[in-house]
């Protein structure tokens, strides 16, 4: 591929589902979140910065969907002026030569294995999932004990329960629980635009985890926005490696999610 094309070109229709995902979360936190946790977002192009430094997440405090010099530098000066753990994502693959050059100036170094961007296709029919966890979506007088098992599972701050609990009923979202003998035990999320829906916010309770519970989440988001008419599902997670398994990977790779690219993390310097 030209690396010298246009760069809106270069944002994957894959991605920029993720990036209106988290731009969308951004417009429906509560003011009490954007104000007191200083979440902040600003949309670049077909990407976005996104800055929640209460949260510990790379998810909530990156630079995504960029590939134009010009964009990934207003971002990279915007995010410098947050607190942090603060990443820049890039599709190396892609992206053009003189933004890889760059970010080597800036001193951005990758950290860890990177993620794994993964897609699958809406099932052709309605897939069912065997054992003892079942899912239903989460009510809206439910919303906070949803928020309250994100947190715990992401070891967010108590705080951000209602940044979480907001995107319940939410137009685009749709919220699951897993359950186990009537009780929830895991979380899951989707978020629907056009063709395309963004997998996210899985996280099962300690206790109940290697239960099943995530793969019967997936299930029922693919069956649930197949309905809707999505036809392409995506979701992100940590890329593994021999020395580290990522059993969400395994899990996504086991309901017939393929990856598409691997996406590196490059982490801002404490000069940055």
């Amino acid at each position: 591929m030209d690396r010298l094309i246009g760069s809106r070109q270069l944002v994957l229709e894959e991605d920029i589902i993720e990036v209106r995902a988290f731009i969308d979360l951004f417009m429906i936190a509560p003011q009490t979140v954007v104000d007191e946790a200083k979440f902040c977002c600003m949309q670049l192009g077909a990407g976005c910065a996104i800055s929640l430094p209460a949260a510990p997440a790379i998810g909530l405090n990156r630079i995504l969907g960029l590939a134009a010099l010009d964009d990934v530098g207003k971002a990279y000066e915007w995010m410098t002026k947050k607190t942090g753990r603060r990443y820049l994502q890039m599709n190396t693959d892609v992206v053009p030569l003189q933004v890889l050059d760059w970010i080597r100036t800036r001193g951005l170094f990758p950290e860890g294995n990177g993620w794994a961007k993964l897609r699958r296709a809406a099932p052709a029919a309605p897939l069912a999932h065997a054992g003892e966890v079942t899912t239903r979506e989460v009510n809206i007088d439910e919303a906070e004990i949803f928020g309250s098992m994100m947190c715990a599972g992401f070891n967010f701050p108590e705080k951000l329960i209602p940044l979480w609990s907001a995107i319940v009923g939410k137009e685009g979202w749709t919220c699951f629980f897993a359950k186990l003998g009537g009780k929830p035990i895991a979380t899951g999320a989707m978020y629907a635009s056009g063709n395309f829906a963004w997998l996210g916010g899985g996280a099962t309770v300690p206790e109940f985890r290697n239960r099943g519970a995530q793969k019967a989440l997936i299930a029922a988001r693919l069956n649930h926005g197949a309905r809707q008419g999505v036809q392409t599902f995506v979701v992100e997670t940590a890329q593994p490696s021999a020395q580290e398994p990522n059993i969400s990977h395994a899990n996504l790779i086991a309901t017939g999610f393929e990856q598409i690219y691997s996406r590196v993390n490059y982490r801002f310097t404490d000069a940055s």
